[in-house]
């Protein structure tokens, strides 16, 4: 590394240090030498650059003015060229320099600053090549980690070797791939997948806490951002080879990523083609317990069924949705088979000990902490005894699902028997259709209502959930029975459907019904 303290250990150049600087001044690295004789080289001089001067400008400015105008410019430091004409460093840019607190040496008058330059030169090229050889070698050690399928934790312990660095692999799932020297939460796991989300992602992200600010190196698979390597570090603290060394790092993790994504888009399409067998039924129903093994579920067992999918109209599954499913049953070390679908994930999985309304509702609470803008619902099917058996139970739980999709609200979790015949053919309907059909029947009952301050539509609803007995109604709602009886023929004078008559009441009944599901 190019820097003072290199230069004047060359004893060729035979560099005397007059004024050694702040502490560290010395050993940072500069940026190159730069020669000049301008009373004021502060607008050509960069930042980390060592000025190498003969002092030609005494005549035409102080030392004291030029030392001053080689700080601002935020050089690294100044060596004086002896000559005849000043065979020593004048004392005043000695004095210049300690007031500065700017490092200077001077050089002997039998040395030119070409030699000074060519040394430079030399510390960057044994510099870049020792970069590009710790670069081949780090390669093969990434590459070689990769082969031995050492993932993500291999690569970061091969930068670990060179780098004491905090690190993290998180992907744009929020979900932890590796790490080491650091332990995200789950908050901030999520501060990083929301940056990647991004466009474009974020190269810092704030952590928070104690953590502060850390650097974020981009894992890209297939196009996209699909990860990040994190760097418990701001860029500004990390120097050239540790950026490089990291940079390096997220390439190979691209791969690894890669890799898992294709195993990750194989099992997906195992996944459906076993849904694609179920549904086949005796077709190809041999198909299926080979297919369930293959996914570490017994086939000869009890089998049971969930579909999640989210509420409020016709919303396509996002991404990730299949991933946070199948994380969730691995968490709960349970074996399943989890088949994403357009707009839903169907999961086949062994009848869990633990009751499984219980489960779905954990289900729904892990996906809606990675979903939170979002209500996920969730239908089961019936228990099938065995394999051969899932057709039925895989076809209930996603028209379960479809109908609680279609509530504004109301329960999360539910099975095909508790929603009730009724309740599935309505909830099979779009809103629109529902809402249409309950308007349809007792908007005349409403229009009655609020003119007249009536109460048909809320004494049909007791009417119908007291089955329709008289006295027992007319005793909820407080009134004698001729009110009731003056009520329910108004109410069929309104909606043209007869309260005695089985098939009218039907009409009422499901149009109150509909009204509730299209809310």
């Amino acid at each position: 590394m190019l820097s003072l303290a290199a230069l004047i250990g060359n004893a060729p150049l035979r560099l005397r240090l007059l004024v050694p600087g702040p502490d560290g001044a010395l050993e940072r690295e500069a940026l190159w030498v730069h020669n000049t004789e301008l009373p004021d080289p502060s607008p050509y001089v960069r930042a980390g650059e060592i000025v190498l001067t003969n002092g030609l400008w005494l005549t035409e400015t102080s030392p004291a003015e030029f030392a001053a105008s080689v700080r601002r410019a935020g050089a690294a430091g100044i060596v004086f060229g002896l000559r005849t004409e000043t065979p020593s460093t004048p004392p005043e840019l000695i004095e210049a320099c300690r007031q500065e607190d700017l490092p200077l040496a001077e050089i002997a008058i039998e040395v030119p600053f070409t030699a000074v330059t060519e040394a430079a030169s030399a510390i960057h090229t044994d510099q870049r090549r020792d970069a590009l050889v710790g670069m081949v070698r780090r390669g093969d050690a990434l590459a070689s980690a990769i082969s031995r399928g050492a993932g993500a934790s291999g690569v970061l312990a091969v930068l670990r070797r060179e780098h004491d660095l905090p690190l993290a692999v998180v992907d744009r799932m929020a979900r932890p791939l590796a790490s080491t020297g650091l332990e995200l939460t789950a908050e901030q796991r999520r501060i990083v997948a929301d940056g990647l989300a991004r466009h474009p992602p974020p190269l810092e992200v704030d952590l928070g806490g104690e953590e502060g600010r850390a650097t974020v190196f981009l894992v890209g698979a297939v196009g996209d951002t699909d990860a990040a390597l994190l760097c418990l570090r701001p860029v500004s603290r990390l120097s050239k080879p540790e950026q490089d060394a990291l940079d390096q790092a997220a390439r190979f993790l691209s791969l690894e990523v890669a890799k898992q994504q294709a195993i990750q888009a194989i099992e997906l399409r195992f996944a459906s083609e076993l849904l694609d067998m179920i549904l086949s039924g005796a077709q190809r129903a041999a198909e299926v317990p080979d297919r369930l093994r293959a996914f570490g579920v017994d086939p000869s067992g009890e089998l049971v069924v969930l579909t999640i999918a989210f509420a409020d109209g016709n919303e396509s599954a996002p991404p990730g949705l299949s991933e946070t499913v199948g994380d969730f049953f691995l968490a709960e070390s349970l074996a399943v088979v989890v088949a994403g679908g357009s707009q839903d994930v169907v999961a086949v999985l062994q009848r869990p000990r633990q009751e499984l309304k219980s489960l779905a509702e954990a289900l729904c609470a892990a996906v809606r902490k990675r979903f939170a803008d979002r209500r996920p619902v969730v239908g089961l099917g019936e228990v099938a005894a065995s394999a051969a058996e899932l057709r039925r139970p895989l076809v209930q739980s996603r028209e379960a699902c479809q109908v609680l999709r279609r509530r504004r609200g109301g329960q999360a979790v539910a099975s095909f028997q508790e929603l009730g015949t009724h309740r599935l053919l309505l909830g099979l309907q779009d809103s629109g259709t529902l809402q249409g059909f309950a308007d349809g029947v007792l908007g005349p009952l409403r229009e009655y209502d609020g003119q007249r301050a009536g109460e048909l539509e809320s004494t049909l609803r007791v009417f119908l959930a007291h089955d329709g007995q008289y006295g027992a109604t007319a005793a909820a709602l407080y009134v004698h029975v001729n009110t009731l009886r003056n009520r329910l023929a108004k109410i069929t004078e309104l909606t043209g459907r007869d309260v005695a008559r089985t098939e009218d009441r039907v009409d009422l009944y499901l149009a109150l019904e509909a009204d509730e599901l299209s809310r």
